[in-house]
């Protein structure tokens, strides 16, 4: 892929940049983690030092393709604004009058952010026809096109994949790293390599534990997942969450793993309850239990202290880590210690540790941990999965080829 050095002299020319700005807001659109705006920085400041005119395509959350004030821009706009230090100019719409005349104003270092693609029914659209027509749209309002939102690569969307058929396309250092770091995880870890699997539903990781088990040494498996697989292996898990689907599958692994060498590593214990409210992030009486005895009334809501023991040796013995989904329910008070005990492991690695994206990268920065601890955390959950399946990724083969 090429790079932003590429394109060569960038100085009055207009560069159109795809971002992930797709952030967490409170209930007052206070933004409650900023790591994907952070990450983007430094390519826009490369952009910004070269004497570029800096046009900003982004989405916030999922709007149905037609403007909604729920969903603008405006809170990433200050917020980027105060962390370059400039005036950030957001366009009320996308590709409308307010977007022509703003990036019409752009003098050479300026940055404008247009509204969120995504008011734009065309963005997503399965009509190969419209998304390239409103790409065509986007494009006209630049010179160049450098894609810097890794959390969106995996998806062929207009503002992604399409507009980096026409014009002259680089990636940005963000997505340049990314894929150097996950790329190397998968075709040529150092050994003992580590993967560390959490969130709720195995369904959603049955590719990449397909793939990793071909790659990875050990397997550890926390969150809401754990609860399958001491399924199929004949345990009662209470009313903890269980994908009934996957069953069949995570007795397969276990037998794979056993027939090639590798190792699934499970919870000995489980931190369980009677009481639990998601919303209120409220949770009753905890006691902590062994995993193959577990109450019928009680639900698993994160794994006990024994088993954040054996999971921290196993990842603090690795090389190469990659972590991705929480162990439990860590927003809530008294649920964290798992997630925090993997996440503490991690910064103790002699070697490479990559926290995944998603719910992982924000329970570090929610936990309290220092990010320049962590070998790389990735912006991009759901990119970072597909690409540890193996899959082609839309947005990285597009800049390949062009």
């Amino acid at each position: 892929m090429k790079t932003v050095s590429d394109l060569g002299d960038l100085a009055g020319k207009r560069v159109v940049v795809r971002c992930d700005f797709n952030v967490p807001l409170d209930a007052d659109k206070n933004i409650t983690d900023d790591g994907r705006i952070r990450a983007a920085l430094p390519t826009l400041n490369e952009l910004r030092e070269a004497g570029a005119r800096v046009v900003i395509l982004a989405h916030l959350g999922r709007p149905k393709g037609e403007p909604d004030p729920k969903y603008s821009l405006a809170p990433v706009a200050a917020r980027l604004g105060e962390l370059l230090g400039t005036e950030v100019k957001l366009a009320t719409d996308v590709v409308g009058d307010s977007a022509t005349a703003v990036v019409a104003s752009l003098a050479d270092g300026e940055v404008a952010l247009l509204e969120n693609v995504r008011f734009e029914a065309g963005e997503k659209s399965k009509d190969e026809a419209e998304r390239q027509e409103l790409a065509k749209k986007y494009a006209a309002f630049g010179d160049h096109f450098v894609s810097n939102g890794f959390g969106v690569v995996h998806r062929k969307e207009a503002s992604v994949y399409d507009i980096a058929k026409l014009l002259p396309s680089a990636a940005g250092s963000l997505v340049q790293a990314e894929i150097d770091v996950l790329e190397g995880l998968t075709e040529d870890p150092k050994r003992p390599f580590v993967v560390v699997l959490g969130g709720a539903k195995v369904a959603d990781k049955l590719a990449v534990i397909d793939n990793l088990l071909k790659v990875a040494d050990t397997l550890v498996i926390g969150g809401g997942m754990l609860f399958t697989f001491l399924k199929a292996q004949g345990l009662g898990v209470g009313t903890s969450l269980v994908d009934e689907e996957s069953i069949e599958a995570c007795r397969n692994y276990l037998r794979v793993a056993e027939e090639t060498g590798k190792k699934i590593l499970l919870p000995v214990d489980i931190r369980v309850a009677s009481e639990v409210d998601f919303g209120a992030r409220t949770v009753g009486e905890v006691e902590v239990v062994a995993a193959d005895k577990m109450p019928e009334d009680k639900m698993g809501l994160d794994i006990g202290p024994e088993s954040e023991k054996l999971f921290a040796e196993a990842i603090r013995g690795a090389r190469s880590v990659f972590w991705n989904g929480p162990m439990g329910v860590f927003e809530i008070a008294g649920l964290e210690s798992g997630t925090r005990a993997v996440a503490q492991a991690l910064t103790e690695v002699d070697g490479m540790s990559v926290v995944g994206g998603g719910d992982s990268a924000s329970a570090v920065r929610a936990l309290g941990f220092d990010e320049d601890a962590f070998g790389h955390i990735s912006t991009g959950g759901g990119a970072s999965l597909e690409l540890m399946e193996g899959k082609v990724l839309p947005g990285i083969a597009v800049l390949k080829e062009n």
